[in-house]
């Protein structure tokens, strides 16, 4: 399948017509997403309508359909569920300005991709939605929260789908199903309105990605600077557009998990391919040592997770003038519900002054290596039949309405144990607000993929451009359908 910018091309060029690519696009949706469900939501016609009143050929995106991430991807109109039961039928009732951002880019909207109930888990499965699944192999996860938007694009229903990612969800289903997935420093991308430090500025909405000029062209045009974010990138961002070509790089790299649980040899094995790539390129590679207490790091992550839960939760029982149930949401979103209104502030902030430190730690780490590199997962895509908690966890959920906090912390954490067991290197770059990336660099004994994700300093993107586009160039890259690119300058 054709790159974004190759669609585009074709498009400018009059080689195809939207009407073209859109029975093109029907076509495959109708083979494809009653097995994957990765939209829940689509509409040709509106579509239509939207290109027909578009002045596309003077876009750079000339028209092209993305579908939005039912997560925090707004459009006016459109199901605001957020995967929730307790929102199934929420209408939205403005656009955000990320989708407006896309819209103004020359993107139309078409329909919008599964994902868990309020982003929660690293596997796609709501229950108000079911369960989306891995074009690679349909008995396994296309990971989370942007699931959804993965199997769009890794099964060429799309060449490009947004996506959003608060502890890993764009990189953990890029390496789960084979694509590219970047998440940007904090407070680069569009936010809002009324949404400004979403997950305490952990979260940054972006896309899934098949090519690096795709990932390149697209960050730079959706980029922004807006005063009213309380989060801003660095001036670095802006001074930084292009890497040079071929620089040499110093890269420090780990492959241990940051919570000592097993690793798999498929990704070990992923990993030492990508180092003798770096390696004859002319980078210097040295292995370092995880910076950060990894364990510490999660238990602060889950706190911010819970008070933010339990203020979201006690707005919307303000609204609704009746206390919130258990019936209202899934179990796991109970627990986080439930943990985060038993925490003191003091409790709270505590945990955000880890972040801040976390922070300080790594960008001192960025004084003396460009780049870190690590797997993006310990292994391939979990099956969609792996119970990734047990009946004596959801029991202790059941009851933690009862439990202190301390007791309330415990559960949360064992709670996620076993899915942080599976992608326990990604939720480091949220705290700290720098820029990652995921690399589809492998494919496992399994025939599943594999990704191997990069990091670096605050807008410092462009370090993890050069380094994606040689590897790229070296035919690296691991693709469920080879993707075509034409000749489109590099942006």
């Amino acid at each position: 399948m054709y790159d974004t910018l190759s669609l585009v091309s074709l498009l400018k060029t009059k080689k195809i017509s939207h009407q073209e690519l859109l029975a093109e696009c029907m076509k495959s949706i109708v083979a494809q997403n009653e097995q994957l469900n990765a939209l829940v939501h689509y509409d040709q016609t509106a579509y239509v309508a939207q290109l027909q009143q578009t002045d596309w050929q003077n876009l750079p995106f000339a028209g092209l359909p993305i579908p939005l991430k039912i997560l925090g991807h707004v459009k006016k109109g459109w199901s605001a569920s957020a995967s929730s039961i307790l929102f199934k039928d929420e209408k939205a009732s403005m656009t955000s300005h990320f989708v407006h951002r896309l819209e103004t880019l020359g993107f139309i909207p078409f329909g919008q991709t599964n994902a868990p109930e309020f982003g929660f888990k690293n596997v796609t499965d709501p229950q108000l939605y079911g369960v989306s699944k891995n074009p690679w192999h349909t008995a396994y996860s296309p990971g989370g929260s942007s699931g959804g938007a993965a199997a769009a694009v890794a099964s060429g229903m799309f060449s490009i789908a947004t996506a959003s990612d608060g502890g890993g969800s764009i990189r953990i289903p890029a390496s789960f199903s084979g694509l590219i997935g970047l998440k940007p420093s904090r407070g680069v991308m569009p936010v809002g309105p009324g949404d400004y430090r979403s997950w305490q500025g952990a979260s940054v909405s972006f896309a899934m990605t098949r090519s690096m000029r795709d990932t390149e062209t697209l960050f730079y045009l959706l980029r922004d600077k807006e005063n009213q974010s309380p989060y801003q990138a660095p001036w670095t961002e802006w001074q930084h557009h292009q890497a040079a070509p071929h620089k040499k790089r110093k890269i420090g790299f780990f492959i241990d998990s940051p919570i000592g649980n097993r690793v798999s040899e498929d990704a070990k094995r992923v990993m030492k391919r990508t180092i003798d790539l770096l390696v004859q390129q002319g980078h210097e590679v040295e292995e370092v040592s995880y910076p950060i207490d990894g364990k510490a790091l999660m238990q602060a992550y889950y706190r911010m997770n819970g008070a933010d839960t339990a203020a979201m939760f006690e707005s919307i029982e303000q609204q609704m003038g009746r206390p919130l149930t258990m019936k209202d949401m899934e179990l796991m979103t109970w627990g986080i519900y439930q943990s985060g209104k038993r925490m003191r502030a003091s409790q709270y902030v505590a945990s955000l002054h880890v972040w801040d430190q976390a922070a300080v730690s790594m960008e001192a780490f960025f004084q003396d290596y460009d780049v870190l590199l690590s797997p993006s997962a310990t292994t391939t895509a979990p099956k969609l039949a792996t119970d990734l908690q047990s009946d004596a966890i959801r029991e202790q959920l059941h009851a933690i309405q009862t439990l202190p906090f301390s007791q309330t912390e415990e559960v949360v954490y064992n709670m996620f144990e076993k899915s942080l067991h599976l992608t326990p290197y990604t939720q480091l770059a949220n705290l700290t607000g720098q820029p990652a990336i995921s690399l589809p660099m492998g494919v496992a004994e399994n025939g599943l993929p594999l990704g191997v994700q990069l990091q670096s300093a605050k807008g410092r993107e462009d370090l993890l451009f050069q380094l994606g586009y040689e590897l790229e160039n070296e035919g690296a890259f691991q693709f469920l359908h080879p993707t075509k690119q034409l000749e489109v300058t590099r942006s």
